[in-house]
């Protein structure tokens, strides 16, 4: 562990419910919370800090301490560090993310349509770093950082999902509140009858296998957090309507990204499934990386 939670700063609201909610999850986890602002224009730093209204990065400044002002308006003794980098933001974002627990990230809203607007920068970093990211929108920001709503967790069965469980647990376990175990199933070929209807008997049949599946990959994780209450459900349908049909009322959500190959080709992307819940959940998201 590396006891760091990074928010990215931009001075927009996105970037400081993204702040509130980074500030809430270093003080569940007594970590440091670092500040990071990148611009490939940023001015070479003087000695001293630059007097009211003066040197070339003093509105860069003004941002900084209104993100940390936010931070530290909630959580007086929370560890604040302020990073100023002259680079790339992308580049910058991603080498810190790998020197931290958790990134966590602005991202628009677009009001009534309800849908994330991830900019280029958001989605590279979704898709290439190898630490858990999370999204958060400036209208998820009040709900977000009352702790308010259970943790959910999206689990596939079809691949390793120790990544997934580990860190959904943990952070169940932080906030003291129910985690939500969800696994969307299509129903199998044999479950419909020639005239396309379902068959009741052999659908039961397949939940059942599902229940069984889930409760699997479960058992270990409910042993190592006794105190975490599980919520075990299994939804029989399309995997992605039946994450966001289940999310309405949860406080975060956790999906899993497989890792970076860097000997695939074409390059990394993220699945359907998580590109589903990333434009559409009605919570923060988390997006973990596992093998």
């Amino acid at each position: 562990m590396k006891d760091v939670i990074t928010a990215g700063v931009d001075g927009t609201p996105e970037s400081l419910a993204a702040i509130r909610w980074a500030a809430e999850e270093a003080r569940l986890r007594h970590a440091r919370l670092r500040l990071l602002h990148a611009w490939v224009l940023l001015a070479p730093e003087p000695r001293s800090h630059p007097e009211a209204g003066e040197g070339q990065n003093y509105w860069t400044h003004r941002m900084m301490d209104e993100a940390a002002a936010t931070a530290r308006a909630r959580f007086p003794d929370l560890p604040v560090d302020e990073v100023l980098v002259a680079k790339d933001p992308l580049d910058a974002l991603h080498e810190a993310a790998e020197q931290s627990d958790l990134l966590v990230l602005g991202s628009r809203d677009l009001g009534p349509i309800a849908r994330y607007a991830l900019g280029e920068l958001g989605l590279q970093l979704v898709v290439h770093t190898n630490s858990p990211t999370v999204l958060v929108r400036a209208r998820q920001d009040s709900a977000a950082n009352e702790g308010a709503g259970e943790v959910m967790v999206a689990l596939s069965l079809h691949e390793p999902c120790e990544a997934l469980l580990a860190f959904a647990f943990a952070s169940a376990a932080r906030r003291g509140v129910t985690l939500r175990a969800i696994h969307g199933r299509h129903l199998p070929s044999y479950a419909y009858n020639r005239g396309g209807g379902v068959e009741p008997v052999a659908a039961e049949q397949a939940a059942q296998d599902a229940r069984e599946d889930l409760a699997a990959a479960l058992e270990t994780w409910r042993e190592k957090f006794p105190d975490v209450r599980v919520d075990d459900r299994v939804v029989l349908e399309s995997p992605a309507p039946a994450l966001l049909h289940s999310a309405a009322d949860a406080g975060l959500l956790v999906v899993g990204r497989r890792h970076r190959d860097r000997h695939r080709l074409p390059g990394p992307k993220i699945g359907h499934v998580v590109q589903a819940v990333v434009h559409h959940a009605p919570c923060p998201v988390a997006v973990v990386p596992h093998e």
